[in-house]
Order: C-alpha cells, then structure tokens, then sequence
C-alpha cells in the first residue's frame, strides 16, 4: 500500500494495533476489526464498503476504500492471513478471496462519473517486501493506459500455462497465464505462483495481478501476471489517479 494511504490510516484509527516488530504494519488489521465489529454488533460496515462475515463452508471478506483515492478500494480476508505467500491461501480460501475480488470490481467501475469498462480493471497482490501491511489485501482499481495498450496488443500469446509476456509493463518483466471464463469461479491464483517457471518458487518475493481479457479476445476470461523480484509490487501496474476515466493517456 502506497506511503499516502498508510499515513492517512494512521491517522483515521487510533486503535492500537497488535504487538509485533513493526505496529505500523498492523493498521489495516486494526481497521478491519473495526468493520467486523460494526457488521456483527449493528449490522454496518462502516468504515468498510462492505463485509461478508462467512460462514463454516467460506472464509469472510471485507471492501475497504482507500482515503481520498475513489476508485482504489482493497478486498481482505476477515481472518488473519499475512499475505499471498500464506499456505491456506492454496486450498479453497485462495478461491474464495479470488471470487471475493471479482464481485468488488463494481466499487471501481461506478466510483468515477461514467461506468469504466470491465478490461480497465485489475486487481494486485504485493510482495511481502512491497507491501506496507501485513494482513492480505487484494488492490482493485483502475490500470495503466499503457499497461491497457500493452494488454490489447499482445494478449492473444497468452496460453494456458506460464510464459513470459512479450513486453514488460510498469517497467517489469511479468509471467503470464490465461484462466477461461468457464473455468474462472473455480481458479485460484495463490495456487497457481507455485507452478511459476524457475524453480522452487520463493513466494515472499513474488507479487501478481489480474485483469479481464480485452474486447475481441478468441477466448474470454482472465489475464493473471506474476513477477518474483525483491520488493516485488504488482500494484505498479494501476493508475490510482484513474486516468483512463478522463480518457487521459497516463502513464
């Protein structure tokens, strides 16, 4: 989570957050115990967009807004997962945090004047090092104009398996892999960095991304992208100032 976002959580929850090294990485759990509580004691949100409390066969899910950015919002676990290289992550809580992004994407598309299309939106993971928090949270929001053009170009070379994607987007060189639309409910995509070409992944320092194959494409679904550097941010590949809402060329 950007520098920005972090300072303005800090200042909006005064909760203390949980013991550890750095209290400072905690504030966004500290900030979803709040919504929770709000969900279980009034039946509100607030200052979530929404929370799904689960049940005994589905982990819970909150939608949280980021301070004074309208179309980036993060979708977290309502239980503590640290982030993707969490081992639960590869059963059936990956699926459900994947499905749970999925459905927030409408927060994004509706927050500017004007629907956004559904291909304008990606959805990130952090590295361990490229995050500020460590309590998982999936970014959604708007994609870089550039990342968007790139995409167009060159989606139809994405295959069903991992290979590297012709041109490096945001400045990096990602994997890529193509998940159908058939097969999209039932994907998790925490399982599939463990398959990333190039040996044992280390998923402390892999980050990825998501975003809908763009218009025309022969086989509609889903375009996921995954990088394995120190610091990895997958979050490089958004436009929080949603420049493609004005039609701006951004970035």
């Amino acid at each position: 989570m950007r520098r920005a976002l972090l300072a303005a959580y800090l200042v909006a929850f005064s909760m203390p957050a949980a013991a550890g090294p750095d209290p400072s990485r905690d504030v966004l759990w500290a900030a979803l115990k709040t919504c929770v509580l709000a969900k279980r004691v009034a039946n509100r949100t607030f200052p979530c967009l929404s929370v799904d409390l689960g049940d005994k066969d589905r982990p819970g899910s909150a939608v949280l807004r980021a301070p004074g950015e309208p179309t980036h919002i993060v979708v977290m676990p309502t239980d503590t997962v640290a982030g993707l290289e969490a081992p639960v992550l590869r059963g059936s809580s990956g699926i459900a945090y994947w499905r749970a992004a999925l459905a927030a994407r409408p927060f994004v598309s509706d927050a500017p004047a004007g629907k956004l299309p559904t291909e304008a939106i990606g959805l990130a993971v952090n590295s361990a090092q490229g995050r500020s928090q460590d309590q998982l949270h999936i970014h959604l929001d708007c994609l870089k104009p550039s990342v968007l053009k790139a995409v167009r170009a060159h989606a139809r070379q994405v295959r069903r398996t991992w290979s590297r994607f012709p041109v490096p987007l945001a400045g990096d060189r990602y994997f890529a892999l193509r998940v159908p639309e058939a097969e999209a409910e039932f994907f998790n995509p925490f399982a599939a960095l463990h398959t990333l070409p190039g040996g044992r992944p280390d998923l402390h320092q892999t980050s990825f991304a998501a975003l809908a194959t763009p218009p025309g494409d022969p086989e509609p679904g889903f375009l996921v992208l995954a990088y394995r550097v120190p610091g990895a941010s997958a979050e490089d590949v958004m436009d929080h100032s949603c420049a493609v809402a004005s039609g701006r060329s951004g970035a």
